[in-house]
């Protein structure tokens, strides 16, 4: 009897943590294709710095501009952009500011980009199991330049990230990759990266483009 009702319990546990696992997939594969329906955002590592690029769509003609940005500065030498949801974004652009305070707070030295990556990273995949929460929607490119130079590191809304030497997300990610194997080199200047930039939003925007529906930031 006892065997019988412990085994039971068990079966019962098991159900319960595959149904868990279950709806924690499908909120996973809801921020994915949140990000995935985003504004295209472009990171394009120089020789000499980071290039940063996204598209800035506004919903009104009535919004002010300079009160919404896609590219922002974590700290010095540090910057973020990202496709997505933009509250998720701005949620963990202040986690990432306060994060590289307090690293420079107690050594004294700014914050690795790889770091500040990671503990992004960390926060991110803790929403995708903790209770009473979801997943960010968004997915965010990190830039930064170190003392070894630059680098460029995109974060999933998993919490997995990777380090790329050129990359893009949003809705047009596919396109944009294809477009970069093509035209990235590894010696490419940073006036070389701002332009093929550029090159590839006009490539994949959707009506006219100018100064006020995208933004570029260059880490250096």
């Amino acid at each position: 009897f006892f065997f019988f009702s412990s085994r039971r319990r068990h079966t019962r546990c098991r159900e319960v943590s595959w149904a868990r696992r279950c709806v924690q997939e499908t909120e996973i594969d809801y921020a994915l294709e949140a990000m995935s329906k985003g504004e295209s955002s472009i990171g394009i590592c120089a020789k000499n710095g980071v290039v940063l690029a996204s598209e800035k769509k506004l919903s009104s003609i009535l919004v002010d501009e300079e009160s919404f940005h896609k590219v922002e500065l974590l700290g010095v030498a540090k910057g973020a952009a990202f496709s997505g949801l933009s509250a998720d974004y701005k949620t963990l652009l202040m986690k990432g500011r306060k994060e590289y305070h307090k690293f420079y707070s107690r050594y004294k030295t700014p914050i690795g980009t790889r770091r500040i990556s990671e503990e992004l990273g960390k926060v991110m995949q803790e929403a995708t199991h903790s209770g009473g929460v979801r997943p960010f929607g968004v997915s965010l490119l990190v830039a930064g330049y170190d003392d070894d130079g630059p680098h460029l590191y995109q974060i999933d809304p998993s919490g997995a990230y990777f380090g790329w030497k050129a990359t893009a997300i949003g809705k047009n990610m596919i396109s944009m990759k294809n477009f970069l194997e093509k035209r990235y080199a590894d010696n490419i200047e940073l006036e070389d990266a701002v332009h093929l930039a550029i090159l590839m939003l006009k490539e994949n925007y959707e009506g006219e483009m100018n100064e006020i529906n995208i933004e570029i930031g260059i880490i250096g």
